[in-house]
């Protein structure tokens, strides 16, 4: 009797055991999901923010990107991001605080605080992202430039834990880094345009520009509401375009027509195709 309650305790210890590693599992399971759409999501953020920066959605579409559309894949990154980190407040193994999740350095691995930084430092972004009329616009845009350093940590914190699971995960992402500017731009050339810009992620589509003559006087205007100050339009045309130190952009609305190329390259370089030249057309 004695040694078939023995037997019996075992068996329950056992079961019970059992049942908390297949909890843990599952758990671990859905923070490997999230942090895998997670990567996913924030390859194609940076993808289309660059394609964004450099005219290349304009280019292939016809159509201009909307700043909502990076918005809300930046969106989408870091709700993927917070059910990845709020998943480990469920392990039974390893009993964590709220305060362990977003706070780094306070326990885990250094690979731990690199993506609690990286995901604090989104959830910053995010939030400000509307704010950059309340401020100067250069002081909002450096801070906004963080972002380039919250991906960088967060590319480092999602291969050291892939290296710390298993090969087979250094694969994958290393898949999805290598492809997905290629599955981008392959998506911006296959998908129709109409369903480009009900998702909100370009314009509709803009009025074709006739050729201009090249040697006759052009007029300057630029929309304050597309222009979003990157500076491009300083680099190619100097003499004719500045940003102010308030983040203002100040320009000469009838340059000399020597400058007219340089007034063109400027148009050109605008990602955000805010620059309309207006003259004798060709």
């Amino acid at each position: 009797m004695t040694v078939h309650m023995q037997l019996l305790l075992h068996t329950n210890d056992f079961v019970l055991a059992a049942a908390i590693d297949a909890h843990d599992v599952g758990i671990r399971q859905m923070a490997a999901l999230s942090a895998r759409f997670t990567y996913l999501a924030m390859c194609l953020t940076l993808c289309w923010g660059v394609l964004t920066a450099t005219g290349w959605v304009r280019r292939v579409t016809g159509h201009q990107a909307l700043r909502g559309g990076h918005m809300m894949l930046a969106a989408f990154t870091v709700i993927a991001g917070l059910v990845h980190a709020m998943s480990f407040l469920f392990l039974d193994e390893r009993v964590l605080s709220g305060i362990q999740i977003f706070v780094p350095f306070l326990g885990g691995e250094f690979r731990h605080a690199l993506g609690i930084i990286a995901f604090d430092l989104m959830v910053a972004i995010t939030a400000t992202a509307g704010l950059h009329r309340l401020f100067r616009y250069r002081n909002w845009l450096r801070f906004h430039q963080l972002a380039y350093l919250a991906i960088a940590l967060a590319f480092v914190h999602s291969w050291l834990g892939a290296w710390a699971n298993t090969d087979v995960d250094v694969m994958w992402l290393a898949g999805i880094t290598v492809a997905m500017p290629a599955l981008a731009l392959v998506a911006l050339r296959v998908l129709p345009p109409k369903l480009l810009v009900r998702a909100g992620l370009v314009g509709a589509e803009m009025a074709a520009v006739k050729p201009l003559d090249k040697t006759a006087p052009m007029r300057v205007s630029v929309d304050n509401q597309r222009c979003h100050r990157y500076g491009f339009c300083q680099s190619e045309a100097p003499d004719i375009f500045q940003l102010l130190e308030d983040g203002r952009l100040q320009y000469r609305a009838m340059p000399d027509v020597s400058q007219n190329s340089d007034v063109r390259s400027a148009a050109r370089a605008c990602p955000m195709r805010a620059i309309q030249l207006q003259g004798a057309q060709r």
